[in-house]
């Protein structure tokens, strides 16, 4: 049941009811919007190369995953090919035995059918998250929150996670709307955590809501995640035996070198992190093992305590961002977390009642689209290539090829290795910005200043 306190947060404030009932001009803006930013994308994917705005690298490992276990084959081999395009290199599989098995549904039409269906899927995912977070944050179905949606999904469409999920035919924006559309069910559905289970299923980090749910005494829903996700690697087990011994039992799953360099620069971890300040793999573990538990259990802790004030969204969001930090391996299409995260801060924005503190929420937001913008390439001299036509500004030092790792191992001459001065801080944008917002939501969980989240004096 929602407390007089998660109501007062849950329901529009004073200072979002007269712009949510302008519903005729809220979705008038919003189509508009919206409308530019597909019309620009359609424009350029019709004008150039596909290789300029597609190299689905990565989908193409899933449906040779799919393929294989539609033959039968082992999926670990010591090389995965994703044979599209020769600069890829040797990509591996990387995902369980139970993700393979779902990637059989991707074997069913033609690639590049299969393609085009990734792109249109993950634009609907990203609308699909932005809708739900708005529901969850209390606002009813209607134009007005149609409006809003694709008012918001406009820019956050042309953020550098976005466009990669899109280039590569990844499936973080599917991910991420299947734990939020899990989170966002009623409590007294008893499937509700099963959504978690299965990402989990899918892809390890998804595990860190488990805890999450059990400190917000939600029990319930973490035992369904958990049987859930025991229900997948079951199901692999049945299947595929032979691969899910390898990945289970022979610890496949915590090797983070399989997918190459863990310090290049497309790594925003603290372990990415951690092995370019120390010029070494092996060198970065020690120190990795202790930071990152330090900061999953702070920022489980962090995310319960948000939650259980009274701010599940902003608690939820905690908890996707401690995700991030922690895991070995959070590449840059990754951090699509951001999309919701906006449309929070966006939203306590609209809800503050002092001037100041709707500043500074609306900052925020408008600080992680900037931080976050698929910025052109040629900003910082360096022509459209195969890399993508947008581009973060992580992409702006020298950064290795990740394959190079398989060919020759950890080497010291590797560009991340030797980065400086503003280097530093570009090609460790996005793990630097969460570590910041890790702080920032650290000092709001602590006592009194929770008050803030709601635009009430601290």
């Amino acid at each position: 049941m929602t407390t007089a306190r998660q109501s007062a947060v849950l329901t529009p404030g004073p200072a979002g009811v007269a712009w949510y009932r302008r519903a005729d001009w809220l979705l008038t803006i919003g189509g508009v919007a919206f409308g530019v930013a597909m019309l620009g994308y359609v424009i350029f994917v019709v004008t150039h190369p596909t290789n300029q705005w597609v190299v689905p690298v990565d989908l193409r490992v899933y449906t040779d995953a799919g393929l294989v276990v539609r033959h039968v084959a082992p999926i670990y081999r010591a090389h995965r090919a994703a044979p599209l395009y020769q600069w890829a290199g040797q990509l591996k599989f990387t995902y369980t035995p139970f993700a393979a098995m779902v990637f059989t549904v991707l074997t069913l039409v033609s690639f590049w059918t299969l393609v085009k269906i990734s792109v249109a899927v993950n634009i609907l995912a990203l609308l699909a998250a932005i809708w739900m977070t708005f529901g969850a944050l209390g606002y009813r179905r209607g134009l007005a929150r149609l409006g809003a949606t694709l008012l918001l999904a406009a820019p956050l469409f042309w953020t550098e996670p976005v466009q990669r999920t899109l280039f590569l035919g990844q499936i973080e924006l599917v991910l991420m709307a299947l734990i939020l559309w899990d989170q966002v069910q009623p409590d007294r559905r008893w499937w509700k955590g099963a959504g978690i289970g299965v990402a989990a299923g899918i892809d390890l980090i998804p595990l860190i809501y488990i805890p999450y749910l059990v400190l917000t005494r939600r029990f319930r829903q973490a035992a369904v995640a958990a049987g859930t996700f025991v229900l997948t690697i079951a199901l692999g087990f049945i299947v595929l035996p032979a691969d899910s011994r390898k990945w289970w039992l022979d610890g496949l799953f915590y090797r983070g070198t399989r997918t190459g360099f863990v310090g290049w620069e497309g790594n925003q971890s603290l372990y990415g992190l951690i092995t370019r300040l120390t010029g070494s793999v092996a060198g970065a573990n020690p120190t990795y093992l202790v930071v990152a538990a330090l900061t999953a259990v702070a920022g489980v802790v962090c995310a319960a305590v948000l939650d259980r004030a009274g701010h599940r969204m902003v608690g939820l969001m905690t908890c996707a961002l401690t995700g991030l930090l922690v895991s070995p391996i959070s590449w840059d299409h990754h951090w699509v977390w951001i999309v919701p995260g906006t449309v929070v801060a966006v939203v306590y924005a609209v809800r503050a009642r002092r001037v100041a503190v709707r500043l500074a929420w609306g900052g925020l937001g408008l600080a992680i689209i900037l931080l976050f913008g698929a910025w052109p390439g040629r900003l910082w001299g360096e022509p459209d290539d195969l890399s993508g036509f947008s581009k973060g500004l992580i992409w702006a030092p020298p950064n290795t090829n990740p394959s190079t790792y398989y060919k020759l191992g950890d080497r010291p001459w590797y560009a991340e290795y030797h980065w400086h001065g503003l280097q530093l801080l570009t090609g460790n944008l996005y793990i630097l910005t969460g570590m910041a917002l890790f702080v920032l939501l650290l000092v709001l969980a602590a006592g009194p200043a929770r008050a803030a989240l709601a635009g009430r004096a601290a």
